[in-house]
């Protein structure tokens, strides 16, 4: 049987959020090489004009996601010059310890404004221009959607509610052509898993069988993402063990509740109390 050709990326308008380091960035790299036109949205203006200038000078936008007129503004002026987009990469996202029982609720409040309101945001912005046959939203969400572990209560709240978005936008925009796409990722090695779990207390959670103690090289996931764009593909799971494990996330839940270490009031105790700051650190406002 002969198998389908990758459709080339040559020429393709992506738009990619959180594009001044890991993920967003890897991408806007591989995605120039293969010939798309990558423009590119951030928080932090020095880490995303070098990204823009490696993706030779691809036009870029400094804005955070969670102001949403400004985000409008960014998209419209970044858009406009290639005539719409054909994908969004709504990637923008953080990530902090925090326990339930005992979490500040402004860090829930903080995440769920830039991962979940800050892609709908993106969204917003994005889908006036790319609503079209060949149109692709990919919503970047985690294998913390799906099974839940302890500290992340806030971080999974919100990539569940980002699968949920993307799951309903799918279907509101299949009268124009346009696809949809979700991606899940177990941990990766970039800033957000070093930064944001590489904390003293989520050490104490590690074992060597635990779900949570390997950690995937960052180019394997950008192949998954590169070839998810390439296709429009409905999810992207990165390492591959996450795609069969996605129907049967109750069962994968029972299994994480059942193998969890004796250190785990330890960990919850020392989480209470350890200043582990965000993935990215946010802008303050009056």
């Amino acid at each position: 049987m002969r198998q389908r050709r990758t459709p080339s990326l040559r020429g393709r308008r992506v738009l990619i959020t959180g594009a001044a380091r890991g993920i967003g960035a890897a991408l806007a790299l591989r995605l120039h090489e293969r010939g798309a036109r990558v423009v590119l949205a951030g928080l932090e203006p020095g880490p995303l004009a070098e990204v823009a200038a490696a993706c030779g000078d691809a036009p870029f936008r400094p804005v955070d996601v969670t102001a949403r007129e400004d985000l409008a503004e960014a998209v419209a002026d970044l858009a406009g010059p290639l005539g719409g987009l054909d994908t969004v990469v709504a990637n923008a996202g953080i990530a902090r310890q925090w326990p339930v029982a005992e979490g500040d609720p402004a860090i829930l409040a903080k995440t769920l404004e830039v991962n979940v309101l800050g892609t709908v945001h993106t969204l917003q912005a994005a889908i006036p221009h790319l609503s079209h046959p060949r149109g692709y939203a990919l919503l970047v969400s985690s294998l913390a959607a799906a099974v839940h572990a302890p500290l992340l209560g806030a971080y999974s709240a919100s990539k569940a509610a980002v699968e949920a978005l993307g799951n309903t936008l799918r279907e509101e925009l299949a009268p124009t052509g346009a696809r949809v796409g979700v991606a899940y990722f177990a941990e990766l090695d970039t800033d957000m898993t070093h930064r944001g779990f590489g904390t003293e207390a989520a050490s104490l959670l590690r074992t060597p069988t635990s779900v949570l103690s390997g950690v995937t090289p960052l180019p394997v996931a950008i192949d998954a993402l590169e070839s998810g764009i390439a296709w429009r593909s409905r999810t992207i799971c990165c390492p591959r063990w996450v795609a069969p494990l996605l129907p049967f996330r109750a069962i994968a839940q029972r299994v994480l509740e059942a193998s969890l270490p004796p250190t785990l009031p330890h960990a919850l105790a020392l989480a209470a109390t350890e200043d582990a700051p965000f993935t990215t650190p946010q802008p303050t406002r009056d």
